[in-house]
């Protein structure tokens, strides 16, 4: 572990009368909550071996293609960038059985050649496999039932700070994982890299957190000074509200992390990150003056909630600016893709 990082929180079901619910509606920062999923049919298996692991696996996949990504031994498991800002891997699809083999090359060579499996949507690329490892996640978070379920596999890795815009819940079901928090509003101590041009969709950290140079780098040293470290074990889950960066190394030779996405607001509501990249474009080039025109603008319409903007209002004419439901979130789709489209 990090000198001087403290631990996330951990949580106990027993504290809350084993109700998984209750611990994450309670939490508002990182906790752990161990051997949550000990008992998983997966876990198992891995605890005996990364072949009975795959063998698991391999019971449940769909007969279709899969996307792995492969990095050579000098990338040292880090998958990143290159030299010139391009990714430092390739990816390729394949069925599983070849993947399967490429993990049982790579553990007997030992040369340090990465193997990455990201973000496979369980109900799409294995069958029964979510069936078999339930995560209880119930009535008391409602919105945590549509959750999308995951799967990450891979060898030995490092994958450099990033944030989700959804919460998420990361079972550790195979090998080891360390999960480096930093909260929401470090972002910029973390150096981020673009937003268009990212190795899996989401801006990275540009600081290399096994030899940060805090000459580069100064503000680094003050996101690590509020950062949290989580050293999860086969069955132990983390729990990574909104917003929170993490970095994370896959410490064992064979690794597999189950993870569980969802949001409090419905699903219909637009992607934050795609506002953001919108006002790149249309505003941030501005003139100052008329930069401060619009961020006053953003901040009665947007930022603040909306309420001053519509309250002379009848509701009857509020058009857009009335609360949202699914029907006026389409509305405003279409407009903005016509708009775009010009």
């Amino acid at each position: 572990m990090p000198e001087g990082l403290p631990c996330a929180a951990e949580m106990a079901l027993a504290d809350h009368g084993g109700a998984l619910d209750a611990v994450l509606a309670a939490a508002t920062t990182p906790c752990v909550v161990r051997g949550l999923a000990a008992h998983w049919p997966l876990v198992r298996a891995g605890r005996d071996s990364a072949t009975a692991a795959r063998a698991h696996l391999a019971s449940h996949a769909r007969p279709r293609a899969f996307t792995v990504s492969l990095a050579p031994p000098q990338a040292g498991g880090r998958l990143f960038y290159d030299q010139a800002m391009q990714v430092n891997f390739q990816t390729v699809q394949e069925p599983l059985d070849a993947i399967w083999a490429r993990f049982a090359a790579a553990e007997q060579a030992a040369d340090g050649r990465a193997i990455y499996m990201g973000s496979i949507d369980i109900p799409g690329w294995f069958e029964g496999l979510d069936e078999a490892n339930p995560m209880p996640l119930g009535a008391g978070l409602p919105a945590a039932q549509d959750a999308l379920a995951s799967v990450w596999i891979g060898t030995a890795s490092r994958v450099a700070a990033h944030n989700d815009f959804p919460h998420n819940l990361a079972v550790c079901a195979v090998g080891q994982r360390r999960f480096t928090l930093f909260p929401p509003d470090q972002f910029a101590n973390l150096y981020l890299g673009p937003l268009d041009n990212t190795p899996a969709g989401r801006a990275v950290s540009m600081v290399d957190p096994d030899a940060p140079d805090l000459l580069r780098h100064p503000g680094y040293a003050t996101a690590l000074a509020h950062a949290q470290v989580a050293d999860l074990a086969p069955g132990d889950a983390l729990f990574i509200p909104s917003g929170w960066y993490h970095a994370v190394d896959a410490l064992a030779p064979f690794n597999v992390l189950v993870n569980y996405w969802w949001r409090d607001t419905p699903r219909w509501l637009g992607q934050p990150q795609d506002a953001l990249i919108h006002a790149i474009l249309a505003i941030r080039d501005l003139p100052p003056a008329e930069r401060a025109q619009w961020h006053a603008l953003f901040d009665h319409y947007a930022f603040s909630g909306g309420e001053a903007a519509r309250a002379h209002l009848p509701p009857a004419g509020q058009g857009i600016l009335a609360p949202l439901d699914a029907a006026a979130a389409g509305r405003i789709r279409a407009f903005l893709l016509r708009s775009l489209s010009r």
